[in-house]
């Protein structure tokens, strides 16, 4: 059986690296005594696969990350067991099955990403945050309407110019945040960091007169019913599915 983990991170945990997060889920699997299979051979090692690994400082509600089990065990049951383990600053919201076949996993699958972005007083504290700019909610629309958006987008040897605009499904500026759409994956994976960079040089302002804090509400998957290409589904939210809905309760 498989089963797909849902987690939160926020707080002083924000600042722990991927690497990191994943040694601390060994250490929870083993403390919460859940019934996780191993690798064979003479390395033996948890199967377990993170969906879309979180960029160090950013907080979220929605990660994901697939196990394999050698027997079921209730989702409530693993998700209590689990959380009275944990350390403040991740917490476990879900627990579901889903289907054993690779083609559905999580890292396989993942194809867009929610992300809410506030303005900070400071980049020192992310208590203290202050109002979008009225220029930003107009310029907005603008942005979008270009014909392409080119960043230098860092590869592992150098920087090469990207069209970023294809991979932003959807941009909204309110006066509290900006909500992100954003493509993320293995085919394509855009930063909201990258997109807020490119619009504060749009408007003319310098990103570091700006201090940014983005938090991912969600990880989503394509949902086949919708042609891939259809931007008008992603935006509305019909084209993509999330990684927890393809699961399902284990009772």
């Amino acid at each position: 059986m498989k089963a797909r983990v849902k987690f939160r991170k926020y707080g002083v945990m924000r600042f722990i690296g991927h690497l990191d997060v994943m040694r601390y889920f060994q250490k929870v699997m083993r403390r919460g005594d859940i019934p996780i299979a191993f690798t064979g051979g003479y390395s033996p090692h948890m199967i377990m696969s993170f969906a879309q690994p979180l960029g160090v400082g950013v907080t979220s509600d929605g990660e994901y990350f697939d196990i394999e089990l050698t027997e079921p065990i209730a989702s409530k049951r693993a998700i209590a067991q689990m959380n009275a383990v944990m350390a403040e600053g991740i917490d476990i919201v879900g627990f579901v099955e889903i289907p054993e076949d690779k083609k559905y996993s999580g890292m396989t699958i993942t194809a867009a990403a929610e992300y809410k972005a506030v303005l900070l007083e400071s980049g020192k504290s992310f208590d203290a945050v202050r109002r979008i700019p009225k220029k930003w909610r107009e310029q907005a629309e603008q942005f979008l309407a270009q014909d392409e958006i080119l960043v230098l987008k860092a590869t592992k040897r150098s920087e090469k110019e990207v069209d970023i605009k294809p991979m932003i499904y959807d941009m909204q500026v309110t006066d509290e945040d900006v909500r992100l759409f954003l493509a993320a994956g293995s085919e394509n994976n855009l930063k909201p960091n990258l997109v807020m960079e490119a619009f504060l040089d749009f408007m003319g302002d310098a990103a570091e007169e700006y201090p940014l804090h983005f938090h991912r509400k969600d990880v989503y998957a394509r949902n086949q019913e919708f042609s891939e290409d259809s931007r008008e589904a992603h935006v509305k939210g019909a084209g993509l599915v999330s990684l927890e809905s393809l699961g399902k309760e284990i009772v």
